[in-house]
């Protein structure tokens, strides 16, 4: 093997922009987002881009209800509405596919009484989900919705089928954007490269990267890939990322190295490691901004129609997905020992959704998976400048909604640096208002 350049440039320094700090979902599309706007962008993530909580297998794009409309649900709707074009342009550029598709969601109902209840949102859809010359329902239907698809014992009362929900398969997803960026002039990707510190008022970060580098697809292995395969189509290294590492092709490093990255602005974006980041940059706070979460789900090999709406209820989520596959899910555990461990707690997720789904029932289960979400203080997405560092912005906190919205919530955030207001957030979207809110004082 050759040998490595063990700073992250010649120079060990970097300039920049925008400095993205995470590769998950959101700082994916924060980094398309800056890209698009004509800023030099560097994204660097502890591990590899796209193989945290956001590379795992659910992909359900839920609204919330149609219920008690407000500026919250209105920006959610909006959007839900506007992810497959956004999609659709980056697929375009890049040939891959992230398997959106608006397949619509099935909630059971098996007692009478969640009937009226879903009665009263049928009437809120048709006047909260018609708008913009879209017009989306939650129709309360009798019987089962498709041939053997549900056990009937669960649709005593009926079922809803709600047809503005989604799905998109997250790899894939994790793919496009990752490949989307790589081909840009003005961004780099540095994989296994950790924030040390943070120097908001200088616009400085230190940066500790860890074999390997830069970002390149693993060596192949033996055994089944747990990445969609979308994302084995890695492009060839470019000039940019070969200034980072003059190792062999797969980048190996023998030692970590420090760099300096100077930024003009940076976008927190590190998941459930956004907060004490965004902590760390303000005055002391009684409790955390926020908190990891684990989730646990399992993919099946099943016999099942992808074009097939999403199922929910009580909990256990099962999505079709292209290929044969279904994705069960998802725990939501605020105590745990082991982030990335699966338990009994999976095992009863896939037991409860076999016996919802016939076809699942014999189907093997090809892949476990557990990660750590993150859920900020006031439960919703956490978004926007921290007081104080002008040049610091929040982009972390979406938890089980990320995925339907993080490219909107880019938006929000870059809004702020452009001086416009195409996505405005709702004040407990933000940073301020969900601190002014859960922290009073």
């Amino acid at each position: 093997m050759a040998s490595a350049d063990n700073s992250l440039s010649g120079s060990g320094q970097l300039s920049t922009d925008m400095l993205v700090i995470g590769g998950g979902i959101m700082g994916l599309w924060g980094a398309v987002k800056a890209a698009d706007a004509g800023f030099s962008v560097i994204l660097i993530d502890a591990g590899e881009v796209g193989r945290g909580a956001s590379g795992g297998l659910l992909g359900a794009l839920f609204p919330w209800m149609p219920d008690r409309w407000d500026q919250k649900k209105q920006y959610q709707f909006d959007a839900l509405v506007s992810l497959p074009d956004e999609i659709a342009r980056l697929e375009h550029d890049t040939g891959l596919n992230a398997n959106f598709r608006r397949a619509g969601r099935i909630v059971p109902l098996p007692k009478p009484h969640l009937r009226e209840i879903a009665l009263r949102h049928q009437r809120d859809a048709e006047t909260n989900w018609h708008q913009g010359g879209y017009r989306f329902h939650w129709h309360v239907r009798d019987g089962e919705p498709e041939p053997a698809y549900i056990d009937p014992t669960a649709c005593a009362a009926g079922y809803i089928h709600d047809t503005l929900a989604a799905r998109v398969e997250p790899r894939a997803l994790m793919a496009v954007l990752k490949t989307w960026l790589l081909r840009q002039p003005n961004v780099r990707i540095f994989e296994h490269a950790s924030l040390e510190r943070l120097d908001a008022g200088r616009g400085r970060a230190e940066i500790v990267a860890h074999p390997p580098l830069p970002c390149r697809a693993s060596p192949p292995q033996g055994g089944r890939s747990d990445v969609a395969p979308a994302a084995q189509h890695t492009p060839p290294i470019s000039p940019l990322e070969a200034e980072m590492s003059r190792s062999d092709r797969w980048g190996y490093s023998s030692e970590p190295s420090i760099t300096t990255i100077t930024f003009s602005h940076a976008l927190i974006a590190a998941g459930a490691a956004s907060f004490p980041i965004l902590q760390s940059l303000m005055p002391p706070l009684p409790k955390p901004l926020g908190q990891g979460v684990k989730g646990q789900a399992a993919l099946l090999k099943a016999d099942l129609d992808p074009t097939l709406p999403v199922v929910f209820l009580d909990g256990v989520y099962v999505v079709p997905h292209e290929g044969g596959f279904a994705a069960i899910g998802s725990t939501s555990e605020n105590q745990y020992d082991d982030p990335l461990s699966t338990d009994r707690q999976l095992d009863t997720l896939i037991e409860n959704a076999r016996a919802l789904i016939p076809a699942l029932r014999d189907a093997e289960v090809v892949e476990r998976w557990a990660g750590i979400r993150p859920k900020a203080i006031g439960r919703d997405p956490l978004v926007g400048p921290v007081p104080g560092h002008a040049n610091i912005i929040a982009l972390t906190g979406g938890f089980k909604i990320s995925f339907g919205m993080a490219h909107r919530l880019a938006d929000s955030a870059l809004d702020h640096l452009l001086g416009r207001s195409t996505a405005p957030l709702p004040e407990n979207f933000t940073l301020s208002g969900q601190i002014s809110r859960e922290i009073p004082g």
